[in-house]
């Protein structure tokens, strides 16, 4: 029987950021679908096992995560939103373990990174590198280890019964990572959009990009990203991503009738509704965590 609930695939496990990402965006009446990697949540999402994909794309320090791209473009489906969600990181132990006692130190190689300041004050930690932050977690919890402590978010906490032996051990306070919300076509509702992510190639001559940003200025059209990536096999061309904001979508639409004649291999990725952060960000209670997790599904 179909759930009635949102089905949303993530990459990595309950209470992962991608998660977190989810739950900022839909609200927590929803069910996850775990999924091992980034292409797997695409598999899903194709297959109707999901009806939406959250996917992180950039991140206020490591840049942005490039092979997604590729698959966006290679799957098709549709950009319908965006979430950012700052990047918090805590120490996290059973409950009870001391400091002194702690041996190793588990996490994803990104986070691992990003509290890499803290650590310089520790060289006798071994710092183990693993697929997932909420996963780390879980295994100190399901194997009872006194002698590891994971970096993860405060879901994790709450989930997996940990304590937070330290808190923001992040090096950089203002981290945040970029989500995007990805759907199917006939799933798709094109909400009052003010924002898009385009994908294009230019001609290589002279001017030829340079003509096109002149376009997205004199519309009045905000460029808040632009990424290039070379056109696999195809020396000396790229595809151009690039996001725009505007006020008035008549420009928006007057912009995008200008560039067709200076572009070729144009795609419209998404029009949505650009992120407005909360004025205060409120994490899950440990009973909602709780709650939440009865039903939730794994794919793979």
């Amino acid at each position: 029987m179909k759930s009635e609930k949102t089905r949303v695939a993530i990459q990595g496990i309950k209470a992962s950021f991608h998660e977190e990402a989810a739950f900022r965006y839909f609200g927590e009446d929803i069910d996850t679908i775990e999924c091992n990697s980034f292409k797997q949540t695409f598999e899903a999402l194709e297959s109707r096992d999901a009806d939406y994909l959250v996917m992180a794309i950039e991140n206020s320090i490591a840049g942005s995560i490039l092979p997604n791209y590729t698959l966006m473009m290679g799957y098709g489906f549709l950009i319908v939103g965006e979430v950012y969600l700052p990047i918090q990181l805590h120490l996290l132990a059973l409950p009870g373990v001391k400091f002194e006692d702690v041996k190793y130190v588990t996490s994803h190689p990104i986070a691992l990174r990003q509290c890499i300041d803290f650590f310089d004050e520790y060289p006798h930690l071994k710092l183990v590198e693993s697929s997932d932050t909420a996963a780390c977690a879980k295994r100190i919890h399901d194997e009872q280890l006194t002698d590891t402590v994971a970096i993860a978010n405060m879901l994790a906490a709450n989930m997996y019964g940990l304590e937070v032996m330290e808190r923001r051990i992040e090096s950089n306070k203002k981290n945040f990572t970029r989500f995007l919300i990805i759907t199917h076509h006939e799933n798709s509702v094109k909400p009052k959009a003010n924002k898009a992510s385009l994908c294009f190639q230019v001609s290589n001559k002279v001017g030829s990009l340079a003509k096109v940003l002149n376009i997205f200025a004199e519309q009045d059209l905000n460029m808040s990203k632009i990424q290039s990536m070379p056109v696999l096999g195809k020396r000396n061309e790229y595809n151009f991503y690039v996001d725009v904001e505007w006020s008035d979508t008549k420009q928006y639409d007057s912009a995008i009738k200008q560039i067709l004649k200076y572009t070729h291999n144009f795609n419209i990725l998404g029009e949505y509704e650009r992120y407005q952060e909360e004025p205060e960000q409120k994490l899950l209670s440990p009973d909602k965590v709780k709650r939440k997790y009865i039903n939730v599904r794994k794919l793979g």
